[in-house]
């Protein structure tokens, strides 16, 4: 290459970052910027200075449930490091908003994967093998709604529904009383029984482990936190976590991502997911 055109790609790169757009060349790894702070925000200016890596994702059609028509073909990616923590931004095209749960719904979301401490030799992508744990961040728009204040009401949830009568909103029951709790958990038995996969919720994302297709349970302790924002075209969702055991700036691992769209009726196994990715911690 010569010094004409180097210097003209300099000076594209140069305008294109003054515009606060993304970098020219996409990154051939995720490469985690150094950050004192890490953003929470999908919005944040901070993100600029993170390359861009486009992750292509792929079926995931070899366990039941299996997903037998593509949906999302990419997400692109950036990564930020403070030395101790690790914040993904993923975004994705999606032309439907997907954030109300109730029958026959299915929730927009999303998922960073990373190997149980740093190793070389890496599980399978597909979540994991037996004794060779994975950690699974996972975010819901069902969540994310619930987060930013959406009411967890008939009306709320089916705006066109009218109701004659409800037993959380029944007059005849005075709140906080024991009738009420009582009726309560006979209509929300997931909640009576401490299943909070239906909230309420602080934190749009759940921490998970996995050893192996089937095999996916919450982590003994969720400490990672999100936010999604939604756009014209799709989704940001920025995921922040601890960084795993043994993982330090300057060092190597993998990462995968999975993407789920509600209104293809994706939800569990049935997503876009990518294989492992390079991923470097930058100094």
């Amino acid at each position: 290459m010569n010094h004409k055109r180097i210097a003209a790609l300099a000076l594209i790169a140069l305008v294109a970052a003054c515009k606060g757009g993304p970098p020219l060349a996409p990154s051939a790894e995720v490469v985690a910027a150094h950050r004192t702070q890490l953003p929470n925000d999908p919005g944040d200016a901070a993100w600029r200075d993170a390359p861009v890596y486009t992750a292509a994702l792929v079926l995931q059609d070899m366990v039941e449930p299996r997903l037998l028509e593509p949906s999302t073909d990419k997400v692109q990616v950036r990564a930020l490091s403070d030395g101790k923590n690790i914040a993904f931004r993923l975004e994705w095209t999606d032309p439907t908003v997907n954030d109300l749960p109730g029958l026959g719904r299915f929730s927009d979301a999303c998922a960073v994967q990373l190997p149980v401490g740093n190793q070389a030799d890496v599980p399978a992508p597909q979540m994991g093998e037996a004794q060779r744990p994975v950690e699974i961040t996972y975010w819901r728009a069902f969540w994310q709604s619930m987060v930013d204040g959406r009411e967890d009401s008939i009306k709320a949830l089916f705006p066109n529904a009218t109701v004659d009568h409800y037993p959380f909103e029944a007059a005849s029951l005075q709140p906080g009383s024991e009738a009420q709790k009582e009726m309560a958990q006979r209509y929300a038995p997931a909640r009576a029984l401490g299943n909070d996969m239906a909230g309420p919720r602080k934190q749009p994302v759940q921490d998970l482990v996995a050893e192996g297709p089937g095999t996916i349970r919450p982590a003994p302790e969720s400490r990672s936190v999100g936010r999604g924002t939604r756009a014209a075209q799709g989704w940001s969702v920025v995921l922040s976590r601890p960084l795993p055991k043994g993982l330090d700036p300057g060092s190597r691992t993998q990462v995968a991502f999975a993407v789920w769209q509600g209104e293809h009726q994706e939800v569990g196994a049935r997503k876009m997911r990518s294989v492992w990715v390079p991923l470097l911690l930058q100094k």
